[in-house]
């Protein structure tokens, strides 16, 4: 059976046997990787190394609760709302800055939202699409796969509201204390309409095409696709339409901007710490791609003494080298997945071919890699950045990590005499 892993392999190894079979240069998308450099098997074994679609037991964990609500026994788990068959989802008007609703789901009257009604509607409301998610205070993402769910906004149309709604909060299980709730909340503009190219904000209950765990917040939780994973609460219970004019999320407390979205970045993937001198130096990574999408993906090393200015963060000065922007994936790891039989109907893919309509697709990751040429001996420091469709190089436009970390990625590496 195919592994989610094996995806970008397949690619990778098609792409190299067709530039090598022309011999010719390739350039995708930005910069230019020659049949020569193919031909290093270095490279060559980092780029098999990446892999596009991150399983659900491999995502990073970001989470609160005591106890984790997921680790709770089986009988509490059923309590609390937290498997299919007692999952209730309630939406409500907000009893201090009343919404005008037609009617309320709630627990009170047993018109809660049940998961059984949700698959109900799913048979004609489904969506499925790519996102990354990415903690707002962490460099790197954690993991990126495709959801699968139905529009929130489906479920709040079913309410009837008719005025006086201006934002929408939402929270998940939280152990029955107020103190553990984790809130967050939208425009309802957001809600009913999508902003060009960009999926609906989503109730969702499948991860590459398998039912929600309850580590990644099942069975059902919030996927809003542009932001970071604030926004995307696990283990959804309850919706609140609201006349407040401002937002009340739980992350405003650690000094969090509340409405970011994701940023353009680039960090470092794959590469060999030491390589021997006259070796040239091969290097692999993952660009985010934000709202401002992506263009190009440089590289540039330098030797580690003497150092760069101290507090400098944007080394706009630097000789920036285009690296290349690896192509789509030709597997994505479905087959033997179930619920994944092909990418025809994902959002964002051509109905036809199965391919996406463009590359790199918003808010996700495309790969890139480079092979730097052979430097004399000694410790070099290598640095990654991102230049956006606005030819806009990172960490700009919005560098303040509050807004995301967008930080320009470093690592290090020697040139050994032997």
């Amino acid at each position: 059976m195919p592994h989610l892993n094996d995806d970008h392999e397949v690619t990778t190894r098609r792409f190299f046997l067709g530039v090598l079979a022309a011999g010719s240069t390739s350039v995708l998308g930005t910069g230019v990787i020659s049949a020569q450099e193919l031909a290093n098997p270095a490279l060559r074994r980092l780029i098999d190394k990446l892999h596009y679609l991150t399983p659900a037991d491999q995502f990073g964990t970001v989470e609160r609760g005591n106890p984790l609500p997921y680790k709770l026994p089986p009988a509490d788990l059923k309590e609390a709302g937290l498997t299919t068959a007692s999952w209730k989802l309630e939406v409500v008007s907000d009893a201090d800055y009343p919404a005008t609703m037609g009617k309320q789901f709630q627990h009170a009257d047993d018109t809660a939202f049940t998961y059984a009604r949700l698959m109900e509607l799913a048979k004609k409301r489904s969506i499925r699409f790519i996102k990354t998610m990415t903690c707002n205070n962490m460099e790197s993402p954690l993991g990126t796969g495709i959801w699968e769910g139905v529009p929130l906004r489906d479920i709040i149309w079913l309410t009837e509201p008719e005025a006086n709604v201006r934002r929408v909060f939402y929270h998940g299980y939280h152990n029955l204390d107020p103190k553990q709730m984790f809130q967050s909340s939208l425009p309802i503009g957001r809600i009913l309409e999508d902003p060009p190219g960009m999926p609906p904000v989503t109730l969702a209950y499948r991860l590459n095409g398998k039912p929600i765990s309850g580590r990644r917040g099942g069975p059902v939780r919030l996927i809003v696709p542009e932001t970071y994973g604030f926004k995307s609460i696990k283990w959804l219970t309850r919706v609140t339409l609201t006349n407040l004019h401002h937002a009340n999320d739980t992350y405003h407390r650690g000094n969090n901007d509340l409405d970011s979205w994701l940023k353009t970045i680039a960090r470092f993937g794959s590469f060999n710490g030491e390589v021997p001198k006259g070796s040239p130096i091969p290097i692999t990574g993952l660009a985010q791609v934000g709202i401002s999408g992506l263009k190009k993906v440089q590289v540039w090393i330098t030797p580690s003494s003497p150092a760069q200015p101290r507090g400098e963060t944007r080394f706009a000065y630097g000789d920036w080298q285009d690296a290349t922007i690896l192509p789509p994936p030709t597997n994505w790891g479905i087959n033997g997945n179930a619920g994944l039989t092909d990418m025809q109907t994902t959002y964002g893919f051509d109905k036809q071919s199965g391919k996406p309509a463009s590359w790199p697709i918003p808010y996700t990751i495309a790969h890139w890699a480079t092979l730097l040429p052979p430097v004399p001996p000694g410790q070099y420091t290598i640095r990654c950045r991102t230049i956006d469709d606005n030819n806009i190089a990172q960490p700009l436009p919005r560098p303040f990590k509050k807004s995301g970390n967008s930080s320009i990625a470093r690592a290090t590496v020697v040139v050994s005499e032997a």
